[in-house]
């Protein structure tokens, strides 16, 4: 019986730790997202996953339209990648005539972040890759 407890005890532990490495890479991952609004002509964030989202928006007067607006780009990229059988994606950048959105998937994170035209994506993109 004693051998019962000691692996339920030891899964446990395993499932714990698991979850703390998730917390700590979503921590640092919004860390990363407090430094990149700061950025010249980013306008906000939205980082999402199975349990919640954290929305940075400037104008919170969108922020449906944002939420709207990342989640089409999201379902839409996976349609695309069925169709075309084009595998993982690393990266998704829709571009208008004044704004563009980022949208990529960290983890289980979901992220889209919204920018003014001439804002530089790789510096976004660059600092997001080191979560």
């Amino acid at each position: 019986m004693s051998k019962k407890k000691k692996k339920v005890q030891e899964s446990t532990t395993a499932a714990e730790h698991m979850a703390f490495e998730e917390t700590t890479s979503t921590d640092i991952l919004r860390a990363n997202l407090k430094e990149i609004v700061t950025y010249d002509g980013v306008v906000g964030y939205i980082l999402r996953n199975s349990t919640s989202a954290v929305i940075d928006i400037k104008d919170s007067t969108k922020i449906m339209d944002y939420a709207t607006l990342s989640s089409s780009a999201f379902d839409a990229s996976e349609e695309v990648l069925k169709l075309f059988d084009l595998g993982d994606i690393r990266n998704i950048v829709i571009e208008g005539n004044d704004m563009k959105i980022i949208s990529l998937t960290v983890n289980e994170n979901k992220i889209s972040i919204f920018m003014e035209k001439n804002a530089d994506c790789e510096k976004v993109l660059r600092r997001l890759r080191k979560s």
